[in-house]
């Protein structure tokens, strides 16, 4: 009976990590999300001036990493069960997978200008004023979003899942769906007609291979 009652006590601490999880992944994306937008952006030049704008995308960054440290700490220690390990020789093709999503994710970072995206050339390059490019070449003439599709495949490609990392994988995918939705809008108002074009060839997530279109003109 006692061994019972300890069992029970541990599936009922093990089902309320998931949930601690998923809502720490919705706060993260609540505030990443509140932090990308225009509204944030000029309040922090209201506090700190136009210097606010060199260093609001570098800081933007070096916060969204340190503040997901959290995140991936409840994964870590709170109690968990695995649900399932990918036997080999499968898990090799997982881990391929997640290799294939990590240069899928540099390459996206390259394309796009990675100091740039980074926030370097914006905090240490100040006499640069060219206007954003849209980019319509390489991986994104097959997936308007490369970055967050590296990212979804890299997480579901985990070769052991756990109850905790499913958690955070649910919780993340819906944070980058919407994040994608929300930056598509940005990118409307950013490039107008040009995206709004654009938008039509590419699916948003799931690669395809690229066809006649805007994107050869």
């Amino acid at each position: 009976m006692k061994l019972s009652s300890c069992r029970a006590l541990d599936n009922k601490f093990v089902m309320g990590s998931p949930l601690l999880i998923i809502l720490a992944v919705f706060v993260y994306g609540l505030v990443h999300s509140i932090l990308a937008l225009p509204w944030a952006k000029r309040r922090a030049r209201q506090w700190f001036g136009p210097t606010a704008d060199r260093w609001y995308r570098l800081g933007y960054n070096l916060f969204g990493v340190i503040s997901f440290l959290p995140v991936l700490a409840l994964s870590a220690f709170l109690p968990d069960q695995t649900l399932y390990t990918i036997p080999t020789p499968w898990s090799y093709l997982a881990l391929a997978g997640q290799a294939a999503a990590v240069l899928m994710l540099a390459v996206g970072v390259m394309q796009t200008g990675a100091w740039s995206f980074l926030g370097l050339k914006q905090a240490f390059a100040s006499d640069d004023q060219s206007p954003p490019q849209l980019v319509l070449t390489g991986l994104y003439r097959w997936v308007r979003h490369p970055l967050y599709t590296a990212g979804l495949l890299f997480i579901w490609l985990i070769p052991v899942m756990t109850v905790n990392l499913l958690a955070l994988n649910i919780g993340l995918t819906i944070y980058l769906i919407v994040g994608a939705l929300f930056e598509e809008r940005k990118l409307v108002s950013e490039f107008g007609e040009a995206y709004i074009q654009y938008h039509k060839v590419p699916p948003m997530l799931i690669p395809r291979p690229p066809r006649s279109s805007i994107l050869e003109t």
